[in-house]
């Protein structure tokens, strides 16, 4: 990532960064037991967890995992997840200031790589793919769950309607910041569907690629592993 592009994404989300922690929405909910409940609880000792945001994932995978590794591109929101995470009493959790496209890590160096609602943020999403298939050990696991498309076809404009008109004035409520929420709802459009992200997921050279759609398709949960 460029760093005119880190500035922009630094401008984004550093702002909104406390309130993002005290009104996570999907990720810390139901979708976030999902992830936990179709891989997140199967041992792994290693836990990379990108685009940590409020730290919301790193601590649920903390309660049964040794070693989480959460990592932001945006400081001030890495330091409100560790101050999270910390009230939350978690140990073992590590945060790094780091891009999903060039994660300071070496090959092979964990066993899981999860990212809750990030990766629709990244610039070039292939490159945080090779990311992570680089970072994997043989037999890791990558989970992703992502706003998606849905595929429920009658509501489809209704949803769209009520995203771009409805969030964004929530958001300013809510969290005193319209332009973030106007930047969610554009940035869920733009997003590949389930199946042209699971090709992508391939591409980058994972395998045995598997998607869940979660509440009809508004958010999916992706699933591979690195053979």
């Amino acid at each position: 990532m460029s760093e005119s592009q880190q500035a922009r994404v630094q401008a984004q989300f550093g702002p909104s960064a406390a309130a993002y922690v005290k009104s996570p929405g999907h990720a810390a909910g139901p979708d976030l037991d999902q992830l936990l409940a179709w891989g997140g609880k199967r041992g792994a000792a290693r836990v990379l967890d990108v685009a940590t945001g409020g730290g919301h994932t790193a601590l649920a995978f903390s309660r049964f995992t040794p070693s989480v590794v959460a990592v932001d591109l945006t400081l001030p929101m890495l330091q409100a997840a560790r101050e999270f995470v910390t009230a939350e009493g978690a140990a073992g959790v590590r945060f790094l200031c780091a891009d999903a496209e060039a994660l300071p890590l070496p090959a092979r160096a964990v066993d899981a790589y999860t990212i809750a609602f990030g990766i629709r943020n990244v610039t070039r999403i292939e490159r945080a793919l090779a990311e992570a298939r680089r970072v994997l050990r043989p037999g890791g696991r990558f989970l992703c769950l992502e706003f998606s498309h849905l595929q429920l076809a009658p509501l489809e404009r209704l949803y769209e309607a009520y995203s771009f008109a409805v969030v964004p004035w929530l958001g300013e409520q809510v969290a005193g910041d319209r332009p973030a929420y106007q930047y969610l709802v554009e940035s869920i459009r733009r997003f590949p569907d389930q199946a042209t992200f699971a090709q992508l997921i391939e591409r980058a050279g994972l395998g045995q690629v598997r998607w869940r759609n979660l509440s009809g398709g508004i958010a999916a949960l992706h699933s591979a592993w690195r053979l």
